[in-house]
């Protein structure tokens, strides 16, 4: 059942000339490959290839036969850590495969991933991008209590929990107890089970899928349960469990004369145990006083007031324009914004931010505006990530992607995914409502990024058209200086 080696031992050993080496291996292995992950894995290879061969020889050699496999296998040899231990390039070059690989889901690039990370930790014992890479692999190889433990040393290194881990390990802990109750339930409902539980769970599970193939249930039910109480006691992967535990509830709705009461409770169970593990245990976002808004709502919250927009660029956080900014009826801050009152203001009245990201979403603010292209992932963030009591209103399904839906510009016409900043000043300037409308510090990270702490390592991503977005800009600016730019 388990598709993966478990690897329940801790990090360390990690040798960087064996995880080069499996990285060389299995570069050789994507060759070819169609599959669009495998794709951006090899391309992440190849880049790790660069990093190895400048770090190790020099300046590049020129590819021998065999491409650049054989090139990163040769690079292996320099590329051991320097004095001081692994370089920051070559770690942010491991990081980036094993992400990549991650992504990917299959067994060979799980097992490279988990190697990485092995790796990492070895050489940076205090990374936090290597603990919470442990742990995210280790959940997706379905070893929760291992991966409980790598985000807990990720929370104890960092101080902004940026990517919601904190609910992350709240969930995984309160779907194991349900699990626990579930499997209790069932060790009760079927009392013949636990003579099963001591055998070969796979052995055990096949006689009962047999014997329900036959038609009699009698005898394959505490099979099927002693099959996942034996998993239970050996603490298999989550995955095989979870598998299991699945099928058994469906075969047991196929049942006629099932106790329909002792059924809805165990359904009750498993679907809470499996809700809780997808998004964690958040409570309803409408809970301390938030009040949803719509598109015309926004509208009458702001009309009237001036309002700048303060650009996360390096060139903000040394402007020293922290009380003019606070002279403003609203200041609007976005995603990962960072707070240094006298360059960049005190206050946040609006924060506008992509779902997929959860930094600052525990700021108070007055108004928290939530982008994101895709309802279901919009809502799935909302429901893990939204913190009660810190917005007093939240935009609705109304407000969830101004120029997509609201502006109606496809791909034909805006071909890049809008950014987070450009949604906002986008739907300001459509309302136009506001007698001042100024950005401040916007230079579309000439200046480079201005972010709290934990986002910093985050790339400045290719998928938007910020060249688009100046031009949009600039054909509306009313006057531009080094430090503002007034569209009204």
């Amino acid at each position: 059942m388990t598709r993966v080696q478990n690897r329940r031992t801790p990090a360390g050993g990690g040798e960087l000339d064996d995880c080069l080496r499996a990285c060389a291996v299995h570069s050789g292995k994507l060759v070819g490959s169609l599959d669009r992950r495998r794709g951006e894995l090899a391309e992440q290879l190849r880049k790790l290839l660069v990093v190895c061969t400048t770090e190790g020889a020099g300046a590049p050699a020129p590819a021998p036969a065999g491409g650049a496999t054989a090139l990163l296998k040769r690079a292996v040899k320099g590329a051991t850590a320097p004095s001081g231990g692994i370089s920051n390039e070559l770690l942010d070059a491991l990081l980036a495969v094993a992400n990549k690989a991650l992504e990917c889901g299959y067994n060979d690039e799980l097992n490279l991933a988990l190697e990485i990370s092995e790796t990492v930790l070895a050489q940076r014992k205090n990374s936090r991008a290597g603990w919470r890479l442990r742990a995210r692999i280790l959940e997706a190889l379905g070893e929760e209590r291992e991966a409980v433990e790598a985000y807990e040393r990720y929370l104890g290194l960092t101080t902004d929990d940026g990517f919601g881990v904190a609910a992350r390990v709240a969930g995984l802990r309160r779907a194991a107890e349900r699990e626990r109750d579930l499997i209790t339930l069932l060790r009760g409902q079927v009392p013949a089970a636990a003579e099963f539980a001591r055998g070969r769970a796979t052995d055990v599970w096949a006689e009962g899928l047999a014997l329900h193939a036959l038609g009699d249930w009698t005898a394959a039910e505490p099979r099927l349960v002693g099959a996942l109480l034996s998993l239970t006691e050996d603490e298999a992967p989550v995955t095989d469990r979870q598998e299991l535990l699945s099928q058994y509830l469906d075969l047991r709705t196929g049942v006629a004369d099932a106790d329909p009461v002792a059924f809805t409770e165990a359904v009750a169970l498993y679907a809470e145990q499996r809700r809780v593990r997808m998004r964690g245990p958040v409570a309803n976002p409408t809970v301390d006083g938030v009040q949803w808004i719509t598109l015309g709502e926004f509208r009458n919250l702001i009309a009237g007031k001036s309002i700048c927009l303060i650009a996360n660029s390096g060139r903000v956080g040394t402007s020293s324009m922290g009380r003019e900014i606070d002279d403003y009826d609203l200041v609007v801050r976005f995603n990962s914004y960072k707070i240094d009152p006298k360059h960049t203001g005190s206050r946040t009245d609006i924060h506008a931010t992509i779902h997929k990201h959860g930094f600052n979403w525990d700021k108070p603010v007055t108004t928290r505006l939530v982008f994101g292209g895709i309802s279901g992932d919009w809502k799935h963030s909302l429901r893990n990530r939204l913190v009660p009591g810190a917005q007093q209103y939240l935009g609705d399904e109304s407000l969830r992607w101004p120029v997509r839906n609201i502006g109606q510009l496809g791909n034909d016409v805006w071909s890049g995914i809008p950014t987070t900043g450009f949604n906002m000043l986008w739907l300001l300037d459509f309302l136009d409502v506001s007698p001042k409308l100024d950005l401040i510090g916007f230079d579309f990270y000439e200046s480079g990024a201005y972010r709290v702490q934990e986002a910093m390592k985050l790339a400045i991503t290719s998928v938007h058209e910020y060249t688009s977005e100046k031009e949009w800009v600039m054909q509306r600016a009313q006057s531009v200086t080094d430090m503002r730019t007034c569209l009204r």
